[in-house]
């Protein structure tokens, strides 16, 4: 247990720092490149062209850690990685090119396939949701599994690239994020899933200072889909597959912030009659931004929303007894952050109804 720590500590650091000596460099084949995000529409906070494509330092980081730290290759993990190979793929290609989204979900598909069949990683019993039955669980059916599964991969993916709007947002969410998934993995001995979260971790950490506001990089779609589909794969194997007979809420809670965000948006979208798919300025964070709060207190705002889901998440697989409880409480959060999106800040998603000035560039 000792050595594993001590391993798991070592693979934070060399991922750390590998991705952030790589950022400058992948700052520099960004701009030479051509994959750079100009403001051209009011959902985007920044004023001046900046370099996408940074997720590659993040991928770098966490690619030496798990290469230098992992201790077998199972069929688990190598489909995991090439599900993510492909998903990266796409991710540098649509920071250079911007890609249809019908094309880039069609990909994402493609992955999560990859993922299931050849990994076996799937949702493959589910709590049953009626407390009246004698049958604690739901055994699902192939096809539904795999369709569920499916589901979940490409959502989770999407939803990580959805909260991407703010300097350093994404990033220091899926840092928190990767915690509660390191925590949990590593108390019950599960190495491969800690190595892939703190690796994770690391990475994320690394390529914060140079992604905070202001932001002199973006990850890009290269790192936002990268980032999600890691988490989303890894919450449905090993020990969090067994999460899925006691409840499924501990990778819900893990993943309740960009999931949360996600749902919203496309219900949001849906029932105004618009594709789902196309983007908008209706997010968490342009209404907290809306509502008055600076890029970096929206960015900590969520930090914390999304860090005490994480200990949540904890502390509902460590302490049974408190389940109960602490469900309640993650209840409570999710209605005060609905109530936050309910509040009618716009007439309509472009236009607020006061201008409360720009918080772009505020310290």
């Amino acid at each position: 247990m000792e050595n594993s720590m001590l391993y798991l500590f070592c693979a934070f650091v060399v991922s750390f720092v590998f991705s952030f000596a790589s950022t400058p460099l992948v700052k520099r084949l960004a701009v030479k490149i051509g994959a750079v995000d100009v403001p051209k529409d009011n959902r985007r906070m920044h004023k001046v062209p900046i370099p996408r494509l940074g997720g590659l330092a993040i991928i770098f980081g966490f690619a030496v850690a798990v290469m230098c730290f992992n201790e077998g290759y199972s069929k688990q993990l190598i489909a995991t990685l090439c599900g993510a190979l492909i998903i990266i793929a796409m991710g540098i290609v649509d920071d250079c090119k911007n890609l249809d989204a019908k094309l880039k979900f069609a990909v994402q598909i493609i992955a999560a396939l990859i993922v299931i069949y050849f990994g076996d990683i799937r949702i493959k019993v589910f709590t049953n949701p009626n407390i009246f039955s004698d049958s604690l669980y739901w055994v699902l059916p192939g096809w539904f599994s795999v369709t569920v599964s499916v589901i979940w991969i490409v959502f989770i993916t999407n939803a990580v690239n959805f909260i991407d709007g703010l300097d350093g947002l994404a990033a220091g969410v899926s840092a928190i994020m990767s915690v509660s998934l390191v925590f949990i993995s590593a108390r019950l001995g599960e190495y491969t899933i800690a190595l892939i979260g703190i690796s994770l971790m690391g990475g994320c950490f690394g390529f914060l200072p140079f992604n905070f506001n202001p932001a002199k990089i973006f990850m890009g779609d290269t790192g936002s889909t990268f980032l999600g589909f890691m988490l989303a794969t890894v919450s449905i194997q090993g020990v969090f597959k067994s999460y899925a007979v006691i409840s499924f809420a501990v990778p819900l809670l893990i993943l309740g912030l960009p999931l949360f965000d996600a749902v919203f948006a496309m219900l949001r979208r849906i029932l105004t009659g618009k594709s789902p798919m196309v983007a908008d300025r209706g997010h968490l964070h342009h209404r907290l931004i809306d509502m008055g709060f600076s890029q970096k207190q929206t960015v900590f705002i969520l930090y914390a929303i999304s860090g005490v889901l994480g200990i949540t998440a904890v502390l509902l697989a460590e302490n049974g007894t408190l389940r109960a409880l602490i469900l309640v409480i993650c209840v409570l959060i999710l209605l005060l952050i609905g109530s936050m999106l309910g509040k009618d800040v716009y007439v309509n998603d472009n236009e607020p109804i006061a201008e409360k000035g720009s918080n772009d560039e505020e310290d």
